[in-house]
């Protein structure tokens, strides 16, 4: 008998994330149960991962950081994780378990991971041993072996990746691909009615991995999951949040932590600044620290206030500085510059479209300058 909660991904995030989520509920009783894992990559470090998670009983969290103005460091093992597979090699083993025993996918992929792959093909539903590439090829396989014999048993599926509505956008592409290979009605509202796709956002910081298995997160952590009837959760946790609204999760990450990071990256970028620049000296820097604050002041926080949310926003603000002043966080500037004016485009330019929607049309100054200069309006 395998696990319930199935989870595509050995990243550090996940591992001290959702996994240590369920550990931890496990603990008090508040786990459907143990996690299975599939790394999907062919990378020397994922291997190494589930190779330590194959044969250690858990794995350590440490907690790093400020919470509420105190310092944190501590550790924590982490046991939720009772198997790892690899996919190329154990796929009919996954296959077997997501027929007979998962009822929860969880699923944090990376940028790319929802492509799909071309060389993807329906033979791949009939061939024994054969493997998909892509991973929405991989659910879609998973999907149909379980609806050959359990036509009326769904999944509840938890997208993780850092995508708008990644529950619905995970369903269309694997619906997607269902009708291009030609597959039957019945599987097809399978997908669609009886597995539930939720749409939910995930928030920590994990700096660095522990070798060979484990990571160094900071205290903060936010699984926000929209509610959706008829879905089973992996767990409870305090750091789990129910929630109607989850886009204005969503909006107070992107336009506080995510557009903050953006500013030093930009001011990182004009000023030519020390390659070895972390988030942590800027904010110990009082001219960066000042600039950002001004930003987040008089450039955000009213966009928020016409929305009736400067009391939620003000809340999640002043856990973003504590964050940003994480003394154990090493978080270089020059990684969260690359990519920096899609970044730009993704963190910046939605603030501006939703302060001209509320007739703020010229509130952000120094964001609006911003934009210009990279060529976004």
């Amino acid at each position: 008998m395998s696990e319930p909660i199935l989870q595509f991904g050995t990243s550090r995030f996940l591992l001290a994330h959702v996994a240590l989520f369920v550990s931890q509920a496990l603990e008090r009783g508040d786990a459907i149960g143990g996690i299975a894992v599939v790394q999907t990559t062919g990378n020397a470090a994922s291997r190494a991962r589930v190779a330590a998670l194959s044969r250690q009983a858990g794995y350590p969290v440490r907690i790093r950081g400020k919470e509420h103005g105190a310092a944190v460091d501590s550790v924590v093992v982490c046991d939720a994780v009772r198997s790892a597979w690899i996919a190329d090699r154990d796929w009919a083993t996954v296959r077997r378990a997501a027929v007979e025993d998962v009822r929860v996918i969880v699923s944090n992929t990376g940028d790319t991971g929802y492509r799909l792959d071309e060389r993807d093909s329906p033979d791949v539903l009939a061939r024994t041993g054969a493997v998909p590439r892509s991973y929405p090829a991989k659910l879609l396989d998973l999907l149909h072996s379980r609806w050959q014999e359990r036509p009326r048993d769904g999944v509840s599926i938890f997208p993780c990746e850092l995508v708008e509505n990644n529950g619905d956008t995970l369903r269309e592409i694997v619906l997607g691909l269902a009708k291009q290979w030609s597959l039957p009605d019945p599987f097809i509202e399978y997908v669609r009615h009886r597995c539930i796709w939720v749409n939910s956002l995930v928030d920590r910081i994990v700096s660095e991995p522990i070798d060979p298995v484990g990571a160094v997160a900071e205290p903060y952590a936010l699984w926000a999951i929209e509610r959706r009837a008829g879905m089973e959760l992996p767990c409870t946790h305090e750091s789990m949040v129910l929630t109607d609204d989850l886009r204005s999760h969503e909006r107070l990450k992107l336009f506080f932590l995510n557009l903050g990071h953006s500013w030093l990256a930009e001011q990182w970028l004009t000023e030519q600044r020390s390659p070895s620049e972390t988030v942590l000296d800027a904010m110990q820097d009082s001219r960066m620290r000042a600039e950002i604050d001004v930003v987040w002041q008089e450039e955000v926080l009213p966009v928020f206030g016409a929305m009736g949310m400067r009391v939620q926003a003000e809340d999640y603000l002043a856990s973003v500085r504590e964050r940003f002043g994480n003394p154990y966080l090493d978080h270089r500037i020059s990684d969260i510059a690359q990519n920096h004016v899609a970044k730009v485009r993704r963190r910046v330019l939605p603030l501006i479209e939703l302060a001209n929607s509320l007739s703020m049309a010229s509130a952000q100054p120094r964001l609006r300058a911003l934009l210009g200069k990279r060529g976004l309006i």
